[in-house]
């Protein structure tokens, strides 16, 4: 067979037939039949639980169950309880016993999407049921013995993750026995005109709208558009373009919003060169709206910190390992400081002077509480 033509037909409820998709299709049906552990690598809004669901039906597990955890929306401690369950008593709120995901997945497939968040505790505790099919539930000595097969997936390059120290090696080369990367919709462009005609079809339905037609002009429109939230992005867009458009055709308005350039946040951002600056200038912003006798040092550096620890923070969902890691400190380090910042409003609600309180971060918490 030629390299260049198809190597298998699409996999089920998934569209394209791009040469990158039918790499995909290849691996994915390879990997399906076996146990081995798949690791699936792409960007967000690729398609990668979609791959994941057709690993498990294409497999001899496909009448086990099929479990998703997304382990960066939980912390540490939850995502413990989630995949592993816990006894009564095992903790304050831990009030029954607790079945966790690998228990619920026996037999079956579970997939562990944002796997590059787990923290090194968890991915210890994963890494032996990885080698082992073993774990204990939280609070437990007993040891549960599971039959599950292992789908992971990252939008985060784990090679670097590794180097960094924030993820184990062991663990990567334990889930990558089978990787599958998916390319993003940019480089996968002669798929759009499938995927739009598909969504177009779905949600002119789903809100009782005509189906309207997909013009030459729509198409090239949307193949103008780079997509950086990928098929999830261009799926919202043509669900909005549906309830926005009543009738047979788009409105032209709709279009031009998707033409090039649209990376307005990433091209807002200031060279490296010019961060020196702008420290500079706030500074000198600060140095001239702060009255005398305020402490500059706390209020400025203080507020600084602050303003980046939370702004990454936000970027990162609130999962602090993710955040620690952007930042480029230790996790116990940002906890530590979100403490601070914590105690800090708890003060400033009480009537006390925020300066005082910033420059102050390492009281003693009794003596803060007014404890004798």
């Amino acid at each position: 067979m030629a390299r260049n033509e198809p190597v298998d037909p699409p996999l089920p409820d998934i569209i394209g037939s791009s040469p990158g998709m039918q790499e995909v299709y290849r691996l994915t049906r390879l990997a399906a039949p076996t146990n081995a552990s798949v690791l699936i690598i792409g960007e967000t809004g690729t398609g990668k639980e979609v791959i994941a669901r057709a690993i498990h039906k294409l497999s001899h597990r496909q009448d086990g169950p099929y479990i998703r955890v997304n382990c960066g929306a939980l912390h540490e401690n939850l995502l413990e309880s989630e995949l592993f369950g816990h006894i009564k008593g095992a903790f304050t709120g831990a009030v029954d016993n607790k079945t966790g995901r690998f228990e619920a997945a026996h037999g079956g497939s579970i997939f562990l999407d944002e796997i590059s968040s787990m923290s090194p505790k968890l991915q210890v505790k994963l890494l032996r049921v990885l080698q082992e099919r073993e774990f204990e539930r939280v609070g437990d000595s007993r040891t549960i013995h599971v039959n599950v097969r292992v789908i992971a997936a990252t939008n985060q390059a784990l090679e670097d993750e590794i180097e960094a120290g924030r993820f184990r090696d062991d663990l990567y080369y334990r889930l990558n026995v089978v990787p599958i990367p998916l390319p993003p919709l940019r480089e996968r462009k002669d798929d759009i005109t499938h995927l739009a005609r598909y969504f177009v079809n779905r949600y002119a339905e789903s809100n009782r709208r005509e189906v309207p037609e997909l013009t030459p002009d729509v198409i090239e429109a949307l193949k103008s558009h780079d997509w950086p939230g990928n098929v999830r992005e261009l799926e919202n867009t043509i669900e909005r373009m549906i309830v926005l458009s009543p009738g047979r055709t788009f409105s032209p308005e709709l279009i031009p919003r998707m033409g090039k350039p649209k990376y307005s946040l990433r091209s807002a951002r200031p060279k490296t060169d010019d961060i020196p600056g702008l420290i500079q200038t706030l500074v000198r912003l600060g140095i001239q709206t702060l009255p005398p006798g305020k402490k500059l040092y706390s209020n400025l550096v203080g507020g600084l910190e602050r303003a980046l620890i939370e702004q990454v923070m936000k970027l990162c969902e609130g999962v602090q390992i993710k955040a620690a890691g952007r930042l480029g400190i230790n996790r116990n380090t940002l906890h530590k400081k979100l403490e601070e910042f914590e105690k800090a409003d708890k003060h400033n609600a009480n009537g006390d002077d925020s300066a005082e309180s910033l420059d102050s971060p390492e009281k003693d918490p009794a003596a803060e509480r007014g404890d004798a």
